[in-house]
């Protein structure tokens, strides 16, 4: 049948181009200049295959590599229709004394289907100092992106699989905006809010980072019910984390935002 007398196939095929270079955009853009071939050509197959999106944050690239993230793997999950995903923890193999845990996760893509397994590790040894004391939260997430690479057939690892790393990462073209931060009393409100409010879209920019689970990271990092209640001195330390995080383990960072996600951006059992 020609695609003019398939709609869904046609309008199929001209969303996955429109992707393709709605990624390849941006991917001009984080480079700042020409895509090496390799990277292109993968790109491509991520963007018709997968639907994964470097805009969505979806993607990220580390050392001239695509790496695909927790939260793309959960949309793609979504988008699949998954059934479910199971995890528990490998006790023979865990050592909660020494933080030092595996688990065990298995996707079930369909009603029938026997389920595909991915186990992920976490110890004290391959993950930052930012992210220490969570290790069963990790080692949970590593398990989970493996479980979901193997059911959908995704080759490439994912960002949180591969722990602490530092290397440059794909900056995000937009960022949500923060609400005006509160002086509390602290005076020189507006000029001082703003610049630090500019300074923390810069980072979610620079190292894009989901902006959602930012704002969750900097209201228990306050210490507050939300984040406009913080005062200007806390919202300052949080930034000043956030860059320092960024910069010197980046890897580690998007762990500890991740185990900000909230329960709508996980499959359901």
């Amino acid at each position: 049948m020609s695609e003019s007398g398939n709609p869904k196939a046609w309008l199929r095929q001209r969303k996955n181009q429109q992707l393709v270079r709605e990624n390849l955009r941006f991917a001009r853009r984080l480079i700042a200049g020409t895509v090496p071939i390799r990277l292109a050509e993968l790109l491509q197959i991520l963007s018709q295959d997968f639907d994964l999106s470097i805009r969505r944050g979806d993607l990220q690239l580390l050392g001239n590599s695509w790496y695909v993230t927790h939260i793309g793997l959960l949309r793609l999950a979504r988008r699949k229709r998954c059934r479910g995903i199971h995890v528990e923890a490998v006790d023979s193999l865990c050592d909660s004394t020494a933080n030092r845990f595996v688990l065990k996760a298995t996707v079930y893509p369909s009603k029938d289907s026997a389920g595909f397994v991915g186990y992920g590790d976490a110890d004290p040894s391959n993950v930052s100092l930012l992210v220490r004391g969570a290790e069963m939260r990790i080692a949970e997430t590593r398990a989970v992106n493996r479980a979901l690479r193997k059911a959908y057939g995704i080759g490439i690892c994912s960002a949180e699989e591969i722990g602490s790393n530092s290397g440059p990462m794909a900056p995000a073209p937009d960022a949500h905006k923060f609400p005006p931060k509160s002086t509390n009393g602290n005076g020189n409100g507006n000029a001082s809010g703003h610049k630090v409010r500019d300074r923390l879209c810069q980072i979610i920019r620079q190292h894009q980072l989901d902006p959602e689970l930012v704002k969750a990271y900097a209201v228990d990092f306050c210490g507050t019910k939300v984040l406009k209640d913080a005062t200007r001195e806390q919202v300052e330390s949080f930034v000043q984390q956030l860059a320092e995080a960024a910069k010197k383990d980046r890897g580690a960072l998007l762990c500890q935002l991740n185990s900000y996600a909230p329960p709508s951006q996980e499959v359901a059992g």
